[in-house]
């Protein structure tokens, strides 16, 4: 097997992350499996798995914008603020709510906007999880970042549900959003089903089931497109390719010269070695006034 892969997998609800890394790591008998964001365990959808060298890589996936499908269920306020919640208040008729009304309330939750994370939430603060404050009773403290959602678009409703589909930064609160549109419209709302369509450019139509990998051949697990081998994994930065001696350089964390680049400071680069593996992502960084940039080995993957 080669150093790293990415598995696309298609999580099926009623199980958490956690739960089909396991299975994938059964299954494939790789040691070092993790995922790139975690999805509720009512959530369907893609799951990126980084198995082997590329779990390097696992926190840099994660920043990656997602896209999400999903219905919202206007009329009824949860405490967690989706379908497997308690009631909170009154169930109300949502019927006479219409797209123009659902445009304003949403207007806020487009762009850039502070968000709190939901009381029941996997949130740590001082060690403790924040649903585990929620289950005691306890006051959940709000700790508001900043996230960014570049599309919001809704079906007319139907039925009192909400249909949309939505693509925003790493660390948004979907059912957050949901349960705020109920409040802003008057009416409650929560989040009663979502699916991730896509996490940067790998996408859920290229996903395989949970159950159909486990079935699947050592040999079959690794074919494409559900299998990406880390040195085809479609980095959106400059492919730099390094002497015999600077892959030695970047391995011990020790910056080279940036000479005939296109990347500006600031940019990544993927840097590959002689035979065109992938060793490390690097970024681009000023040495001054008149000076050579450096390339910084930000992410170096073992050998």
């Amino acid at each position: 097997m080669r150093r790293g892969w990415l598995f696309l997998i298609d999580k099926p609800g009623g199980m958490t992350s956690h739960d089909v890394v396991e299975r994938v790591r059964r299954a494939t008998g790789l040691p070092r499996i993790g995922h790139s964001g975690t999805l509720d365990p009512m959530a369907t959808g893609l799951l990126l798995l980084c198995a082997g060298g590329a779990a390097r890589l696992q926190a840099f996936f994660t920043r990656m914008d997602k896209s999400y499908e999903g219905v919202i269920r206007l009329g009824r306020a949860t405490t967690t603020y989706d379908r497997e919640g308690e009631t909170v208040g009154q169930e109300r008729d949502a019927a006479a709510i219409g797209a123009e009304e659902i445009e304003r309330a949403a207007a806020g939750f487009r762009g850039e906007f502070l968000q709190s994370p939901p009381p029941y939430s996997a949130k740590k603060l001082a060690g403790r999880r924040f649903y585990e404050m929620a289950r005691k009773g306890e006051t959940v403290p709000q700790m508001p970042k900043k996230v960014r959602v570049s599309l919001l678009r809704f079906e007319p409703p139907r039925e009192g549900r909400l249909s949309f589909a939505i693509t925003c930064s790493s660390g948004t609160y979907v059912r957050a959003i949901a349960s705020e549109l109920g409040e802003k419209l008057g009416c409650g709302a929560h989040l009663e089903s979502l699916r991730r369509a896509s996490i940067g450019p790998f996408h859920a139509g290229d996903a395989v089931s949970l159950e159909h990998f486990e079935q699947m051949s050592a040999q079959q697990r690794l074919e494409p497109p559900h299998a990406i081998p880390l040195e085809e994994v479609p980095f959106p930065f400059e492919r730099v390719r390094l002497a015999s001696l600077e892959v030695w350089k970047i391995r011990k964390g020790q910056a080279i010269p940036a000479r005939g680049i296109a990347a500006k400071e600031g940019d990544w680069v993927t840097l590959v070695g002689p035979a065109g593996e992938m060793v490390a992502l690097g970024q681009v960084t000023p040495m001054g006034t008149g000076k050579v940039s450096l390339i910084k080995p930000k992410i170096v993957l073992a050998e």
